[in-house]
Order: structure tokens, then sequence, then C-alpha cells
């Protein structure tokens, strides 16, 4: 992986030249808990100008980068990545604390990120889940699609329940499985569902040995556990 990243690296500073400013990678790559069968490699890049113009410079890169499985980085001239921080506070506090320059400026290093709108976001990005988890059950109708619904939300939800312990003024675990065992004991669930899809994502149990329709019916009722008291908790903090 260190080779295909610094070709990609080399890729983005042939085509941007000098309007590329910095390249990093963050997420699970970079805290840990990355699993090759579910997890990205994630990238962001910084340049100068965002324009048309620049970003097709660009491209012959990100489609090499694509090639190789992954998908494209994101994007942001660095007043941008200052402006934004309100809005995508989840997102950059968790960037924030887990990334690795790979070309450039640290420019998340003095990243302030205001916490005014964290609370709103997470709120907001709680529900917007759990409605579309909602959605997604209605349109799936057997075990093995619902265990990848699971599987491939597990993450989400996860650094949804992280950041709530952080709204709610308390340190989080850094771990998704401690987050979610914390989360459940703060709201009086059951964190077992949840536990289990981890497993599965994790090579520690096969997907055969699920019970799907019951850590489905838990998994889904932990989710909507937490979306309504961590709602009611800040309304009234």
């Amino acid at each position: 992986m260190q080779d295909v990243l610094k070709k990609f690296v080399d890729e983005l500073k042939g085509a941007a030249g000098p309007n590329l400013k910095s390249v990093v990678l963050y997420g699970s790559k970079v805290s840990g808990e990355f699993h090759a069968r579910h997890s990205d490699v994630n990238i962001l890049c910084v340049i100068e100008s965002g324009g048309a113009t620049a970003l097709a410079e660009l491209r012959p890169a990100v489609a090499w980068w694509m090639r190789q499985g992954h998908s494209a980085p994101l994007v942001f001239t660095e007043e941008e990545l200052h402006r934004a921080a309100d809005i995508f506070a989840i997102e950059l506090l968790d960037i924030k604390a887990h990334h690795r320059v790979l070309f450039g400026e640290d420019l998340f290093a003095h990243l302030d990120v205001p916490m005014t709108l964290h609370r709103a976001q997470v709120e907001r990005e709680l529900r917007t889940n759990a409605l579309r988890l909602r959605q997604a059950i209605l349109t799936t109708s057997n075990g093995e699609d619902h265990l990848r619904l699971m599987t491939s939300s597990i993450s989400s939800f996860a650094a949804l329940f992280r950041h709530a312990l952080l709204a709610l003024g308390e340190k989080p675990p850094g771990d998704k499985r401690a987050a979610i065992q914390r989360m459940a004991a703060l709201v009086g669930a059951d964190a077992k569902p949840f536990e289990t899809v981890l497993d599965v994502r994790e090579g520690k149990q096969r997907e055969s040995q699920v019970d799907v329709p019951a850590t489905l019916r838990g998994y889904l009722a932990l989710v909507e556990r937490v979306t309504d008291e961590v709602d009611r908790r800040l309304a009234h903090s």
C-alpha cells in the first residue's frame, strides 16, 4: 500500500504542480481499524485553486487511483477547509484526530473546528441515518442483504455514537467497539447486536452463525434508542 500511496502522490504532484498544497491520508487506515473487505482508503487533497481547469488536471491521477479500487479523494481549497470546519465538524474532527500527511503542510494540526454547530450536526446525522436505515430495511427482504446493510452502516453509526458522547460532555473511547458499548450503556440498551456485526466484519464470526432477524431487530432498536435519547438529552442540556 505504501508504494501505491507514493505513486498516487507523485501522480498528483505531477498533474497539479504548485497548485497542490497538501495530501492527507485519514480514516481507518490511520486509526488502526482498517478492514480490507469493508474499509476505504481515504484521501483528502488541498489545492490552491479548485476551478474546473484545476480539477481537469487532477483527473488522470484520480482515474489511476480509482483503477486501483479506491474512491476519489475529497478536494478542498485551504480557504474552504477553514470555512467548512463548522459545517463538517464531525468529519473534520475525525480527520484532525486521525490523519497522516503524505505531502505538503499539515493543515489539520492547527485547524480550529468550532463546536457551536457540532451538537446540531450530531442530532441531524443520527436522525438522517436512522431514517435511511429504515428505508433500506423496507427495500430488502432477505438475510444476506440485511446483514450486508448492517456491516456497511456500522462504521457510520459507531462514529456518530462517538460524537454523540462528545456532544453529551464525555470523552469518547477511540475505537468503534468501546464507543458502541459506552453509548449503549448510557442509554440503557443492548450493544450485543452491534458487537455481532463487528465480529462478522472483523472475521471473528461466520455469517452463517448469525441470527440475522434477531440481530437486525436489536441493531435498529439501538439506533432508534440512541437517536431519541441524544435528541432528548441535548434538547435539555
